[in-house]
């Protein structure tokens, strides 16, 4: 049987938080469970018992989203004076997970297999490129004009309300899309457009970069910056071209240029079987 204080929570979340149906279903089906194993009311916890109920998991993820869960019902108890004290657990360091990207070569070899017969295989050729050579997001990409362009430079709105950047496009990109603008159908400052000639939608963005790449086009932005990071470039200055407002964001990438390093002495060097790092 629930507990009151469960209870209210759960309405507290439902109606003036206004959280999405899964959201609410996986904190109901959490707190339900703390209170089946602790065998009382959640409010009856102790950090002793949050620590034990915790040790049950061993998935980080899984572990980090149930103590979330029973700290934020212990912070609304909190708020309406209904307890003391609350449990101090901190939460459980998790693993750093590395983007996926794709190599230029196998980039390159699948544009190569792609059909250039009429403007939109030339259209979806010079997206692909663009996304890999620009780095942008896939907003940022799909409200790009050829007005943006001026000189090589590609100057960048940011769809997440930061300021303007600009960011150099290679020559390769750049042609490609002056070969596709010279065969496209319809007359529009925007970059990329449907078959109908109205803007390219998000949904066809990802449809394009599947079927040619097996990804979304969020993987090609990560592609742009490992690619810099591998081949050398100053972390600061990838952050600059990704448009991130904090360089602990970008750093995820160098991470793959110590995994890429690594993966290098483990295929070349002389001692490689005995290497470990």
């Amino acid at each position: 049987m629930k507990s009151s204080e469960l209870e209210a929570f759960l309405e507290h979340i439902t109606i003036i938080k206004a959280l999405s149906k899964n959201t609410l279903l996986a904190y109901a089906n959490d707190l339900y469970e703390f209170e089946e194993f602790l065998g009382a009311p959640c409010i009856e916890a102790d950090t002793k018992s949050v620590l034990a109920f915790l040790a049950r998991f061993n998935n980080s993820y899984t572990l980090n989203r149930k103590l979330s869960t029973i700290n934020s019902f212990f912070e609304y108890c909190s708020s309406q004076n209904w307890a003391e004290d609350k449990p101090l657990v901190k939460h459980s360091k998790l693993p750093m997970a590395l983007p996926k990207f794709l190599e230029y070569d196998f980039i390159i070899s699948r544009l190569e297999m792609l059909e250039k017969d009429g403007w939109l295989g030339a259209r979806d050729r010079a997206f692909i490129l663009f996304l890999y050579a620009s780095g942008c997001r896939v907003s940022e990409a799909l409200n790009a004009k050829y007005s943006d362009i001026e000189d090589g430079w590609l100057k960048i709105r940011s769809a997440k309300g930061e300021k303007e950047r600009m960011v150099p496009i290679a020559a390769k990109a750049l042609a490609s899309i002056n070969d596709y603008l010279s065969v496209r159908k319809f007359k529009s400052d925007f970059l990329w457009l449907n078959y109908k000639g109205s803007k390219l939608s998000r949904i066809s963005a990802f449809k394009i970069t599947h079927e040619y790449l097996g990804v979304s086009p969020h993987v090609l932005r990560h592609s742009f910056a490992s690619s810099l990071v591998i081949g050398g470039a100053d972390i600061v200055v990838v952050q600059e071209l990704l448009g991130h407002s904090s360089i602990s964001t970008t750093q995820i990438y160098t991470h793959i240029k110590k995994q890429n390093l690594q993966d290098t002495i483990f295929a070349y060097h002389p001692l490689r079987g005995e290497i470990r790092i």
